[in-house]
């Protein structure tokens, strides 16, 4: 099924994050947290491209298998790092012919130990060439990455919004955030995006907490903040992981409450390949149902433009 079309049925998404294992073992583990998060219905599960080689070949078996094998409905990540365009189509060709109706138009980060970005000779240079490419030649549901707190290349909100637009009239049908803490700022750039005239359904990405030193990495790494009080609490827990994780767990249920109650579409949690956080979290979820109480009952902020 098209994400397009589960996002816009009744109620909102779930959907789950996880990335191609480099061993045997890690790919039964990740079976294994797929198996223990399929009870909880995910409405789809996405799988991360590597960039420069590192993990992208596994990224279409692994949709495939959870899909095949498992039920999932998927989408495939998909990356403009280090392809040409016949290495783009040919990947696009392998995972239409594995069933797979759904892609994540990514530009890419730059590989290990290269600071920028760099066009591949032959290949293209942005999400939006991706997204253009990928609608014109294929017959597959487009998504697409936007960023909260703004894109680390881009001078300001403004300019970051002007490039979205562009991914979006270039096919993308809907957009899912980088992950973030405080929800202010994802009502603040749904309600800028709405101005900018960007229409498509914005999910939310979140990260239910496990390991405050490991999200903290990842935070320096896409330039995402944690808010000072939450930093405080968790740096309280003095290194204790069960702590760290039973904060981690209920600070993400109230966020993804709170985003619920007043509209966001849908959640979409980095679940980093490990099944107790987000079970916890997606569990509360379904057992309470905020999202009944939903403030003017509307299925997305747009009324916060106007």
């Amino acid at each position: 099924m098209r994400i397009d079309e589960i996002i816009a049925a009744e109620g909102p998404t779930f959907s789950v994050e996880l990335f191609p294992p480099k061993t045997a073992e890690a790919t039964a583990a990740l079976f294994d947290t797929a198996r223990s998060l399929r009870e909880l219905g995910p409405d789809f599960v996405s799988v991360t491209y590597g960039a420069g080689g590192s993990t992208r070949e596994g990224t279409v078996e692994i949709t495939r298998g959870l899909k095949e094998e498992l039920g999932f409905e998927t989408m495939a990540h998909l990356s403009c790092v280090g392809e040409t365009r016949e290495g783009l189509a040919a990947t696009l060709d392998r995972i239409a012919e594995a069933g797979i109706e759904n892609v994540f138009a990514l530009r890419g980060d730059p590989p290990r130990g290269q600071e920028d970005f760099v066009q591949p000779e032959g290949g293209l240079g942005s999400a939006a060439e991706l997204t253009a490419f990928i609608s014109e030649g294929w017959d597959f549901t487009v998504g697409g990455a936007c960023f909260p707190e703004v894109h680390p290349e881009a001078p300001d909100l403004e300019t970051d919004l002007a490039y979205l637009k562009t991914k979006v009239e270039s096919g993308a049908s809907f957009l899912i955030t980088q992950l973030f803490f405080d929800n202010q700022v994802y009502f603040d750039f749904v309600a800028a995006a709405r101005a900018a005239r960007i229409e498509v359904p914005i999910l939310a990405g979140v990260i239910p907490v496990a390991s405050f030193s490991q999200t903290k990495r990842i935070c320096e790494l896409c330039d995402a903040s944690i808010p000072g009080r939450l930093e405080e609490a968790f740096r309280a827990a003095e290194g204790d992981e069960q702590a760290e994780f039973e904060l981690g767990v209920a600070y993400a249920a109230q966020q993804c409450a709170e985003l619920l109650v007043a509209g966001a579409p849908g959640i979409h949690f980095y679940a980093l390949n490990r099944a107790p956080a987000t079970r916890a979290v997606l569990g509360a979820l379904r057992a309470a149902r905020p999202w009944e109480r939903r403030l003017g009952g509307t299925s997305d902020l747009a009324s916060l433009s106007d």
